[in-house]
């Protein structure tokens, strides 16, 4: 007999031994990682509910204050009577004026002003600042695969014991400096919060989100195999929960026909001529914006299990842009503005990680370049690139890129003690180049 996979009640069990571990584990940490769009936020929020509830004092670190705010608003909708502290810098704007409207929620520059909260939240960067008598009982990590090892040496001894929550498939901790003369050694203060934690404490309990409630039926299992091999998850929904469709036919060009492939697929590749080019390849740059452009000139309408049929507007806040540099960015927003859209986000894999949307574009970060460096093979980039649509994702790319590859194996030293990241970039970058290559449109410009 063959047992149906059921999401809800897999992600359910997940949560239930998650906040199990979390407030009765013996052990002064819990790890959970969690794929692109499987509840993380909504784990966290939970698990604060959970915590304050059993009266149990709570700090919350994120890593950014649009993450900060995020979460405090969560809180505030969950809870409209649980107070909450915001923890903020002293800049001119620290936060989001939205939480001036929410009464529960009480906004300080000094950890001292929110002596007493329940639960109180702050960036990791503010977090480091604070000096305690006594330390909160627990604390809950959003991002942590975001998080510097050195940045939680700062925060550790604010807490008794911790819940870290991230996506391990993610771009690694940020870091402006090299780190080479630390890699391989169990204290490496660039290497990510959770992996220097799991070194030195192997026994933790460490727990996965199976569900991916973002990514559709057809995205899943690219992004599940190609990026998260040992902990594999599965999509929320089925193929045809998920439906685009739009009301102006195609006009016969390569733009429409990749836009119409991707809607009925998932996966759109817009594969230009070979040739290598600057980084703001302008052909690219405009095939980008022209897809874009063709997408709201042709009147999307997309259904979801969220609303079954009741079609909602593709608009412009529902599309977004992704590259991997800043000038790429910048290019696509200024070809897009001379095209008359300028709703839509635009932003570097960095930039876009934790959002959501409908339909996203893609810059291919090896598109037209004559070398692959370590920056345009990481793995998480493309994770992040390939992983941020609820419906379909469009690639545009200059052919080649697949003898690119082959050209380029790793040539990164090896550094002795140094874990491994698996898959590669070189193995992730064949993986999605094969399957997009079976939603190819070819086009000259």
């Amino acid at each position: 007999m063959t047992t149906v996979f059921d999401p809800g009640a897999a992600a359910a069990e997940a949560t239930g031994a998650i906040l199990a571990d979390t407030l009765h584990s013996a052990h002064r940490g819990v790890v959970v990682d969690s794929p692109p769009g499987a509840g993380k936020s909504t784990l966290v929020v939970r698990a604060a509910l959970e915590l304050a509830d059993a009266g149990r004092p709570l700090m919350i670190v994120a890593q950014t204050n649009a993450q900060v705010d995020d979460l405090v608003l969560r809180l505030a909708e969950k809870s409209p009577e649980l107070p909450v502290g915001r923890l903020h810098s002293s800049d001119a704007d620290p936060y989001d004026k939205a939480l001036d409207d929410l009464p529960n929620v009480r906004k300080a520059a000094k950890a001292g002003e929110l002596t007493g909260l329940p639960v109180v939240v702050s960036t990791a960067a503010k977090w480091a600042h604070v000096k305690v008598d006594e330390p909160w009982r627990h604390a809950i990590v959003d991002e942590a695969y975001q998080m510097r090892s050195d940045a939680l040496l700062t925060v550790a001894g604010l807490f008794e014991r911790a819940l870290f929550v991230g996506d391990p498939g993610q771009l690694d901790p940020f870091s402006i400096v090299g780190s080479e003369q630390w890699a391989g050694l169990s204290y490496d203060p660039s290497a990510s919060a959770v992996t220097t934690l799991l070194a030195h404490n192997p026994e933790l309990p460490q727990h996965r989100l199976p569900v991916s409630w973002r990514l559709p039926a057809s995205a899943a299992p690219l992004v599940s195999d190609a990026f998260y091999p040992f902990t594999p998850f599965r999509s929320g929904t089925g193929h045809g929960d998920r439906r685009l469709a739009f009301a102006v036919p195609s006009d016969g060009g390569g733009p429409d026909r990749v836009i119409d492939e991707a809607a009925e697929s998932g996966w759109g590749l817009l594969e230009l001529p070979a040739r290598h080019t600057p980084r703001t390849d302008p052909e690219a740059v405009r095939a980008v914006a022209t897809i874009v452009r063709r997408l709201l000139d042709r009147v999307g309408a997309a259904t979801s299990e969220r609303a079954p049929g009741e079609p909602q507007p593709l608009t412009a806040d529902r599309i977004a842009v992704g590259t991997a540099h800043r000038d790429q960015a910048a290019a696509v927003r200024a070809a897009l503005a001379e095209l008359g859209v300028t709703e839509v986000t635009v932003d570097t894999a960095n930039r876009l990680q934790g959002r959501e949307y409908d339909v996203t574009v893609v810059l291919h970060p090896l598109s037209g370049r004559p070398d692959a460096t370590a920056f345009h093979l990481e793995t998480g980039r493309l994770c992040v690139l390939t992983s941020r649509h609820r419906h379909a994702c469009i690639v545009v790319c200059r052919a080649g890129v697949s003898e690119l590859l082959d050209d380029y194996p790793s040539t990164e030293p090896v550094q002795l003690g140094t874990l491994v990241k698996f898959p590669d970039g070189w193995e992730a970058n064949h993986a999605v180049l094969a399957r997009l290559r079976e939603h190819r449109v070819s086009w000259r410009p």
